[in-house]
């Protein structure tokens, strides 16, 4: 039975994940707040702590899933100091301590979607597509990635799948696709969403995945938008001619998503189970 140190588990994923994995692993969580999850190891402290870090002191941790961070409409520098210096500091002590597989929560924010400006360079929109954020929280995700290739090269051995995770929702109700609006904010991520148990399978097949090294960047959401109009409708209704939408013109692509999920597929065998229902 492998053993899994798992950052965030008190959070909206972290909590049904925690549940799955202590099924078939040695589940050993760090957090500030103790949940009542049974067959868990709980250590109460931050991630981003070397002091708290040391009380897996002694500890064979075969993998770590890293869920905690600091979210979207977070300041500047909260997500540069949690999500990517917490997150040197976590990989950092782990690799030293032996550690040689990462699972990281990455964000679809990483391509910086959440500002109205956003355009990307192309569609659908690829795994490892560059960062054009203006608000701090999907430049922090970039950055986090940024410090997992920073330490692979350091450690050519490391094993580390960075999940570029969709708008996560309850699998009850799950929300009502979107229809053709004015551009929000956070606009991909209104119709790139993926139900919390395809989230946790995510997460588990990426942290029961054989060891691979290297640095994987993955679009983990489902092969359909969430949307009820095509979404070449809703994509012009936003951006007009800015962005080259005939992707979604082909027969039988109108409501694809509007990032790229054929890797994820290919990598680990993960495809969304529950999709919109329109």
């Amino acid at each position: 039975m492998s053993t899994i140190l798992l950052t965030g588990a008190s959070g909206f994923i972290g909590q049904a994940l925690a549940a799955s994995l202590a099924r078939t692993h040695d589940v050993v969580a760090i957090s500030r707040k103790r949940q009542n999850i049974a067959n868990i190891t709980w250590i109460r402290g931050e991630f981003s702590s070397f002091e708290d870090l040391r009380a897996l002191d002694g500890r064979k941790i075969d993998t770590v899933v890293h869920l905690a961070a600091v979210t979207g409409g977070c300041l500047e520098r909260d997500g540069i100091l949690v999500n990517v210096e917490g997150t040197r500091c976590l990989m950092r002590c782990l690799m030293d301590c032996g550690c040689r597989k990462f699972v990281m929560a990455s964000s679809i924010a990483a391509v910086g979607m959440q500002n109205r400006a956003f355009r990307p360079l192309h569609l659908p929109i690829a795994d490892e597509h560059p960062c054009f954020d203006r608000d701090g929280y999907g430049v922090s995700k970039f950055l986090m990635e940024e410090i997992t290739k920073y330490y692979q090269r350091q450690n050519p051995d490391v094993d580390v799948i960075n999940l570029r995770l969709a708008s996560i929702a309850p699998d009850d109700p799950l929300p009502a696709p979107v229809r053709v609006k004015p551009l929000p904010e956070w606009g991909l991520g209104h119709i790139t969403v993926m139900a919390r148990s395809d989230a946790v399978r995510a997460f588990t097949l990426a942290a029961e995945a054989p060891h691979k090294p290297g640095v994987r960047i993955l679009n983990a959401t489902g092969p359909k938008a969430w949307v009820a109009d095509p979404v070449a409708e809703i994509l012009r209704a936003w951006w007009g001619q800015d962005v080259d939408v005939s992707p979604f013109l082909r027969p039988g692509h109108a409501y694809d998503s509007v990032y790229d999920v054929r890797r994820i597929e290919q990598e680990l065998g993960f495809v969304a189970q529950r999709l919109p229902q329109i």
